[in-house]
């Protein structure tokens, strides 16, 4: 066989293929070198995808024009200048891959210009080999326009999806970009449309609420958390807003948007005992670390690294979560929506609103428009009667048709200021986190007042202006959970025998995953010995747990260990999934218990550090208010 050097073009292609996968790929490396070129404000626009059409503009410090044909050498870069530069960089990017990977398989245009030169730079470079270089007149900054993605390698091209789903990366991409700078103002085009424009007025809230809307923006816990050279800064989702995928995780190392298995499961961990099985939850967090501690040259693409101290980092983030959860009392506050009015009654196409008709083209933004008057007449009306009720002889008159331009304006300044003060009313489905006085604290244990059961399940209870309603089952999974979890932190068990023995027959895996973790089981109280080869005999287990014993249960705690990374197989962590099987004993739905049973089990939930969710995520209490019911029964409007 004879071995052939391989000329510059086709090695340029191959190291493509590495960086360049699709049009999102470009838009990345792009505006990644914008925000390095500390640019205040970015424009990514796109025409069928990115596949013909790629156009990234910036106000950054540009180039010189004897540095632009260098820019698209291959590891060429302006970020580096030797391997000691490895150990912490700050930059986004850095392999000086990028641009030539780009101009191997693309035309490219760039126009750029540093605020200190009177003229700028076109150049232009098509699969690989320069076209032209010329002066040209230019605002300070870079321009890239990236034309026939893959024109060369067809092959390639074949690959590439629908122009809408390469858009959707695109925007996918530019969203978390955002979030990741919120410093940065992003605009985001699509075919001449723009999907996306942030302020970059430095808060990240105000990115939240653009990207995601109102929902999601007033369902934050903030997350600001430090511990051993490691900051963690910004929100996490109230559970109420969890998901069916992890796309909803955003988490960014000094900057850089990146996936990573540990912090993913760090930030599940930390919400297990408030989301349901399946479901994920919404965060936004900014981790600084030491550059020496994180190896971000480990893919072209940047996307993954490696942590020199990987369980610092899982706890560091499982705690910061963990706090911002236990920061407020979680309870679902549930409304029961107005019943449809009758078609007679109304055109189904008009909205009335104080007496004025305001055509509803879109159903949402209507709603919330219906949503925040009602709100502004509530707040007008309570004024007007606590400050000035001889003033007004009429309250309707405050609501008058020509006064109603000025109530939208107060309406959309009173929404603006709610979100900024994080302290919305509550729509449907919302948590009530704004309650003065909450129902689980030994205060509240001497006032509320026990109604009764409904369907020998949920028990009704009556505190001060608000009704609760406690899930005995998932309530008393808590309990016992919490109970089982604080006897083993403390070595508080006993064990019982088991007569016959329970026998388990298992894998090599499964026996080298009881025999790695056999000293948890035996001082949490099991005795478990070897009975022949690959089986164990289970001869005694936890007394709270003895009632439930059987063998599918002690396999079910083997598979949850063994689905876990080895680094996050914390002493606690075995603890809590052993713990968590403690569940099965918990009384069912459809038991009769006595008014005694509930109160102590609700003086049992007091004591509690998350009383809100059972271990599997379920909500243990609901709540409606006062005021709710009344709105039901038309006592007041």
């Amino acid at each position: 066989m004879k071995i052939q050097v391989l000329d510059q073009v086709t090695i340029d292609k191959i190291a493509a293929g590495e960086v360049i996968e699709r049009p999102a790929s470009i838009v990345k490396e792009l505006v990644e070198n914008s925000i390095d070129a500390q640019a205040t404000a970015v424009v990514a626009e796109i025409k069928e995808g990115g596949i013909s059409f790629i156009r990234i503009t910036d106000n950054g410090c540009g180039m010189d024009k004897e540095d632009v044909p260098y820019a698209f050498l291959r590891h060429s870069t302006s970020k580096i200048r030797s391997v000691d530069d490895l150990s912490h960089i700050s930059s986004l990017g850095f392999r000086g891959e990028a641009l030539s990977s780009i101009a191997a398989v693309s035309q490219v245009e760039l126009i750029t210009k540093p605020a200190d030169s009177l003229f700028g730079t076109t150049y232009r470079i098509e699969g690989g080999k320069e076209i032209s270089i010329d002066e040209t007149g230019a605002p300070d900054g870079t321009t890239f326009l990236i034309r026939q993605l893959f024109y060369n390698t067809p092959a390639r091209r074949k690959f590439l999806k629908t122009a809408m789903t390469e858009a959707s990366h695109v925007g996918d991409l530019i969203t978390r970009l955002a979030l990741s700078h919120p410093e940065i103002s992003f605009q985001f085009i699509n075919n001449g449309q723009s999907k996306l424009h942030t302020s970059g007025n430095g808060n990240l809230k105000d990115v939240i609420y653009h990207i995601y809307g109102r929902e999601i923006a007033s369902h934050l816990l903030a997350v600001d958390y430090e511990s051993g050279g490691i900051r963690i800064t910004g929100f996490a989702g109230e559970p109420i807003i969890s998901r069916g995928n992890r796309n909803f995780e955003n988490y960014f190392i000094n900057g850089r948007y990146v996936k990573s298995n540990i912090i993913s499961k760090a930030i599940e961990d930390a919400y297990k005992d408030f989301t349901m099985q399946h479901k994920y939850p919404f965060t936004v967090l900014h981790l600084s670390i030491d550059g020496e501690t994180v190896d971000v040259n480990v893919h072209p693409t940047k996307m993954e690294l490696r942590f020199s101290n990987q369980q610092q980092i899982y706890n560091c983030v499982c705690e910061a979560v963990g706090k911002a959860l236990h920061q407020e009392e979680l309870i679902p506050h549930v409304e029961i929506p107005e019943p449809p009015k009758p078609p007679t009654e109304r055109n189904p196409q008009d909205t009335v609103t104080f007496g004025t008709t305001v055509k509803k083209k879109e159903p949402a933004a209507q709603k919330n428009l219906d949503y925040f008057m009602e709100k502004m007449r509530e707040r007008v009306l309570s004024y007007h009667e606590q400050n000035s009720a001889a003033e007004v002889k009429n309250k309707n008159d405050i609501f008058k048709p020509e006064r109603q331009t000025n109530r939208i304006r107060e309406a959309v300044n009173y929404r603006k200021a709610n979100l900024e003060e994080n302290t919305p009313s509550v729509p449907s489905g919302e948590q009530l986190n704004f309650f003065d006085e909450k129902l689980l604290t030994k205060k509240a244990a001497t006032e509320y007042k026990l109604i009764g059961q409904v369907f020998e399940t949920y028990w009704i209870v009556e505190f001060h202006d608000n009704l609760y309603i406690i899930d005995q089952h998932a309530a008393h999974e808590r309990v016992l959970y919490e109970k089982t979890l604080a006897g083993m932190k403390k070595r508080e068990f006993t064990s019982q025998l088991i007569s016959p023995p329970i026998i388990l027959e298992l894998s090599m895996k499964e026996a080298e995953l009881l025999n790695k973790y056999m000293e948890r089981f035996t001082r949490i109280g099991f005795e478990i010995e070897e009975f022949g080869q690959d089986s164990y005999a289970v001869r005694a287990v936890p007394d709270n747990l003895f009632s439930i014993a059987k063998k599918d249960l002690l396999m079910e705690m083997l598979d949850s260990l063994s689905d876990e990374l080895s680094t996050e197989n914390t002493p606690d962590l075995i603890d809590e999934k052993i713990a968590s099987m403690s569940c099965k004993a918990a009384v069912k739905g459809n038991m009769k218990l006595s008014a005694a049973e509930v109160e102590t089990l609700i003086g049992e939930l007091l004591e509690l550090e998350n009383p809100y969710h059972c271990p599997h995520g379920r909500p243990t209490i609901i709540a409606m208010s006062k005021r709710e019911l009344e709105k039901k029964f038309k006592r007041i409007v």
